[in-house]
């Protein structure tokens, strides 16, 4: 089946920007970025002529042999049969992470030939950049990120009808109780299944959960397989240590990494290389600690304190080895763990919004989730698993900074009082919309 991605209208966009970059996607691997460079050759263009260079050494040889843009579209226009014209072709360059070459001639299309449209993508660029000698164009081209599908995405795969509502409501009113029964059941489903995209089309096209979770586990299979490619010896071993621990310490009330925890005796210096390594390689998202409430975050951000959490709530799910059947009761599924799946849910709809979020603390007294900046204002938003609303740290948050907006996630209605929003977790892909108001 086809999966309908949010980020595609971005991508169209691009298209047609005046200063237009050639375009990298990231993203982890199997989050769709080599579908969705072929869509957009397919409903932006007139014809998207693809090239693989880990497959096709034929052409990677030629970005070896010039450096002159207009040769190299020549070229391969004669080696794939198809005409690669200004403006009205796509030509994608597929897993050029090992090519230095490629990544070089980034920089020329952009100087030398910008009326040709090109757009990249690469498994675990990101780490493959990191590699002592790489080169890269720094400012030639305009970076995207693929992240797995959005609840919003999910809901229009499985219930467009749920979806337009989602997409459209107004803060200004309460969703009616029907529906936001009808939005929570839709919303446990999704945090069963998650957002990689094979997992959600096993899904829609089976309603297997079992064929999901065989999917689901293959994935999680194969992501350690790709930590011998691109690391050092040494460094697969701490690779490995990391990944393998994630899931334990997040099920821990105090959520926040600890390198002791890896291992008896742990320290900073022998794992810092393995965490930034699965943060390069999106399979990993590191929300850094804050305890100053002053713009910009980033520049009071603690780096020595940090939460990690997974790319995707699904595969956190089969982490944990959580079964469907045990968890969809009640309201088991969002408070399992300690809430860490529902967090986990949050953090991934506000990295899909474009918003980076660092969390706060206040001593050992008080911690709330999430904290962001948006139009010069810093908004704390706390996360509930269920309808129980009791924030102690928002309030003490509130009452020591006083924000414009504080956001409470959780399973109530949408409510907007006393510059409190009410956000229901199933409209939480509308953040960035209502924190306008």
């Amino acid at each position: 089946m086809e999966l309908k991605r949010d980020l595609l209208e971005a991508m169209m966009a691009w298209k047609n920007r005046r200063k237009r970059k050639p375009l990298l996607l990231q993203g982890a691997r199997q989050v769709g970025k080599s579908w969705l460079l072929k869509k957009l050759g397919e409903v932006a263009f007139e014809n998207c002529v693809i090239v693989n260079i880990d497959r096709e050494p034929a052409v990677a040889d030629i970005f070896a042999r010039t450096k002159d843009p207009r040769r190299v579209v020549e070229q391969i226009a004669l080696i794939k049969g198809q005409p690669i014209n200004p403006e009205t072709t796509l030509l994608v360059l597929d897993e050029i992470q090992d090519s230095d070459e490629v990544l070089n001639a980034l920089k020329y299309f952009k100087e030398d030939a910008p009326e040709y449209a090109v757009a990249c993508a690469g498994s675990l660029l990101g780490v493959a950049l990191r590699k002592k000698g790489r080169s890269f164009p720094v400012g030639q081209v305009d970076f995207m990120t693929l992240y797995p599908l959005s609840f919003a995405e999910f809901l229009q795969a499985t219930d467009a009808r749920l979806a337009g509502i989602v997409r459209t409501w107004r803060v200004e009113e309460q969703l009616p109780e029907e529906m936001l029964n009808e939005l929570e059941e839709k919303l446990k489903i999704y945090m069963l299944v998650g957002g990689m995209p094979e997992a959600v089309a096993d899904w829609v096209e089976t309603g297997d959960i079992n064929e999901v979770d065989e999917t689901l586990d293959g994935i999680l299979r194969a992501y350690p397989l790709d930590f011998a490619k691109y690391a050092t010896p040494s460094e697969i071993v701490r690779i490995n240590q990391v990944w393998d621990s994630m899931h334990r310490q997040l099920a821990k009330d105090n959520k926040r990494f600890k390198y002791s925890e890896i291992q008896k005796g742990a320290r900073a210096r022998e794992y810092e290389t393995a965490v930034d390594w699965l943060c390069r390689a999106g399979l990993v998202h590191k929300v850094c600690n804050t305890e100053t409430i002053r713009l910009p975050l980033r520049s009071y951000k603690d780096d020595s304190a940090f939460k990690l959490y997974l790319n995707d709530v699904g595969l956190l799910r089969r982490m944990f080895r959580l079964e469907s059947g045990t968890i969809m009761q009640d309201n088991r599924l969002f408070t399992e763990f300690k809430g860490v799946l529902t967090e986990n849910y949050v953090l991934m709809a506000i990295l899909c919004q474009g918003l980076e979020p660092y969390y706060w603390t206040s001593g050992n007294q008080a911690e709330v989730e999430f904290v962001l900046e948006n139009n010069s204002r810093v908004i704390p938003i706390e996360v509930k698993s269920s309808k129980s609303i009791q924030a102690k740290s928002l309030s003490e948050y509130r009452k020591t900074h006083s924000p414009e907006l504080a956001i409470r996630c959780s399973l109530r209605n949408l409510q907007l009082r006393d510059r409190l929003l009410n956000l229901p977790l199933t409209l939480a892909d509308r953040m960035k919309d209502y924190i306008r108001i």
